[in-house]
């Protein structure tokens, strides 16, 4: 098996995550926050999937699908261009409100479409290519993809947790 296929394989775990964790939710569930200062599962979605739409297109040259197939005028957020939910304030993940999951899984769904793309390109070589040379060390494309995974399942985790912690309040 090569990294990639393994790459590929995670990837797809996650969609299947973000799909399971917002599936069947109506808007104030996925707005809905544990704690006053806590992200809602409407905010862990949309920003595990800006951070991989972000790094991922930043690695590989490709233009971000959040503007470039006009998810970011879907949401209407009201944030910054470009935002990524990287040190948002409590109000900011305010402002992440959807009427559906199918927004959220749609966008997950058209960034996931394009990872694959870039992933099925890539050689065990490609893999060494620097991407990021503000880190000691450089950060390499494959560190990259393992850290942007990462990313992922920490947060499609939190928002099956927060998912969990609806129904525990409904009964």
């Amino acid at each position: 098996m090569h990294a990639k296929d393994i790459l590929i394989d995670g990837f797809g775990r996650v969609r299947e995550e973000v799909h399971a964790a917002v599936g069947g939710l109506g808007p104030d569930e996925l707005a809905a926050r544990p704690a006053p200062e806590a992200n809602s599962i409407a905010w862990l979605v949309w920003h595990l999937t800006r951070i991989q739409d972000d790094h991922v297109a930043d690695a590989f040259g490709l233009e971000q699908v959040w503007p470039a197939d006009g998810w970011e005028k879907r949401f209407g957020l009201g944030l910054p261009r470009g935002s990524t939910g990287f040190g948002h304030t409590p109000a900011q993940v305010a402002k992440v409100r959807v009427d559906s999951p199918d927004l959220l899984t749609g966008y997950h769904d058209a960034v996931h479409a394009q990872t694959l793309g870039a992933l099925r390109t890539l050689t065990a070589k490609d893999l060494e290519r620097v991407v990021d040379e503000n880190w000691d060390p450089p950060v390499t494309l494959g560190v990259r993809l393992v850290s942007v995974l990462s990313d992922d399942l920490q947060h499609v985790g939190q928002a099956a947790y927060a998912r969990g912690l609806l129904g525990s309040t409904a009964s």
